[in-house]
């Protein structure tokens, strides 16, 4: 054991010999008229740089306690905005709400302590103009006067107002904050549009990007602008002394970020916020809107947005008179169909290859064996995002469910049973439910019940079988039955 950790010890020393060599490398003497090593940007300021980067910008220099700060006014812009409109959408600010509209470039994509926020866009309407400042660091030893600064915008009663920030914009600033040894301005509330555009205009866009719902919604195309991936790269280059004509472009960029944050509040209160005006919206914006109002337990308003998207006219239907398809995806369900599983271009998959809709979760499409429960209502995803006439009608009875208005929901769910599929046993199912346990008709749930299992074997015929669906029928189907015989044997 002693032998042991002698070997021990001797490694040891030998390491930090070794080390101790190394660091005596890569540190050169000091000489007396020659400055200590220090750490990159450790207790640096940078006058003259920050002189080049406002005069190169068109802003100026302001010299606060915690250090200098590059501050840049944007011309001002009307967008008008009706506050008592916008504040009726689900999940928006109140009417007298301050909004600060913000964004930030930074050095990283993580918002751990490594990644700063070197230029915060900040925006607020003044009556009908849209005014825009941004806080640039020309170091980041700078960085208190900043954080500072945004502490003056973002006050107790201000609603924030982003694109993707309460991922990831403001978790870095309150980051940033606390390194600091401070809070993190308070704030009313916040706007984050990311989820709001992801759920009512999903549907027709390739991604939920900022630029590409730019020119999707606003109707604006952006030329020559700076790619996200290139900007950190770009400041850290000024600061080692490159050009600052670069960063001039992501200055650009940041404002029409901010800017596009304005246009796009303003989009959906000049578009949807009143119904009047929403009706004339495509049906997968009223329904994703319907959803929006569910989420927030506005059911209501929510069955509106139903009803509107159930009256509008898709320009194409089916030549049957079933299932209207969306005039986005008209061409997409020509290319589906000419790829379906029975089509000579595909190679045989015995059991039929899975359908564009179906049930999510752990249960996916009903399959996976007789145990355990059959999915619900609450797990069928619509075909592909189509919203047709019978996958609203499967939205208005749940909302209606909602609401307690049983006999129209019943109703709604046999309109749904249409489809046929997956999504017409689902809507049989549950007019079985709501027959059985809301309106008192065992009989009317044994008749829904016998119709969905006759879609189910037709689905079997065709190789899609659903196990769990068919066990879940026929425990069903079974109780209905004994329960009628009881009901009949008893003394009238």
């Amino acid at each position: 054991m002693p032998r042991v950790a002698a070997t021990t010890a001797v490694g040891r020393e030998r390491r930090l010999a070794n080390l101790r060599a190394t660091l005596a490398r890569a540190t050169p003497a000091i000489g007396p008229d020659q400055e200590p090593a220090r750490a990159p940007f450790a207790g640096r300021r940078s006058p003259a740089l920050a002189a080049r980067l406002a005069a190169a910008l068109g802003a100026e220099v302001a010299d606060a306690p915690g250090g200098l700060l590059v501050r840049r006014v944007a011309t001002p812009v009307e967008i008008p905005v009706d506050r008592e409109r916008l504040s009726r959408l689900p999940g928006h600010p109140p009417p007298d709400a301050p909004l600060v509209c913000l964004d930030t470039e930074t050095t990283g994509l993580a918002t751990a302590a490594g990644t700063l926020a070197f230029l915060v866009g900040l925006a607020r309407w003044e009556g009908d103009w849209f005014q825009q400042v941004q806080l640039l660091l020309p170091d980041h030893a700078d960085e208190p006067a900043l954080l500072a600064e945004l502490a003056s915008w973002v006050t107790p009663d201000t609603w924030l107002v982003t694109y993707n920030g309460r991922g990831f914009d403001w978790p870095l600033i309150e980051a940033r904050y606390r390194l600091a040894g401070r809070p993190a301005p308070a704030h009313a509330g916040h706007l984050d549009l990311l989820p709001f555009v992801r759920r009512v205009f999903r549907h027709r866009m390739d991604d939920a990007r900022l630029r590409t719902v730019e020119g999707e919604l606003l109707g604006v195309t952006r030329v020559g602008d700076v790619e996200g991936w290139e900007i950190p790269s770009i400041y850290l280059d000024v600061l080692r002394g490159g050009p600052i004509g670069p960063l001039a472009g992501v200055v650009i960029h940041n404002e029409k970020d901010v800017r596009s944050l304005g246009l796009l509040l303003a989009h959906v209160e000049h578009r949807y916020a009143d119904r009047a005006t929403r009706h004339a919206a495509p049906r997968g914006d009223l329904a994703g809107l319907a959803g929006a109002y569910t989420r927030d337990r506005r059911h209501g308003e929510a069955l509106e947005c139903l009803d509107d998207a159930l009256a509008s006219e898709p320009p194409v239907r089916d030549p049957f008179g079933r299932s209207p398809v969306g005039p986005v995806l008209a061409r997409e369900a020509a290319e589906d169909e000419r790829d379906a599983w029975w089509s000579p271009r595909v190679r045989p998959h015995y059991g039929g290859a899975r359908p564009a809709a179906g049930w999510t979760g752990a249960l996916a499409n009903g399959r996976g064996g007789p145990l355990g429960p059959a999915p619900g209502a609450a797990a069928w995803r619509a075909e592909g995002g189509r919203w047709t006439d019978e996958h609203l009608a499967a939205e208005r009875a749940r909302t209606l469910r909602r609401l307690g208005r049983f006999p129209e929901a019943a109703e709604a769910w046999q309109v749904a049973a249409a489809a046929g599929g997956g999504l017409g046993v689902i809507a049989w199912i549950e007019v079985a439910k709501l027959r059985e346990h809301r309106l008192g008709d065992p009989g009317g749930a044994l008749a829904a019940t016998r119709a969905a299992w006759r879609l189910l074997e037709r689905l079997r015929l065709t190789g899609r079988a659903h196990p769990r669906l068919e066990a879940d029928l026929q425990r069903r189907g079974t109780r209905l039955a004994a329960r009628l015989r009881r009901a009949r044997a008893l003394p009238g």
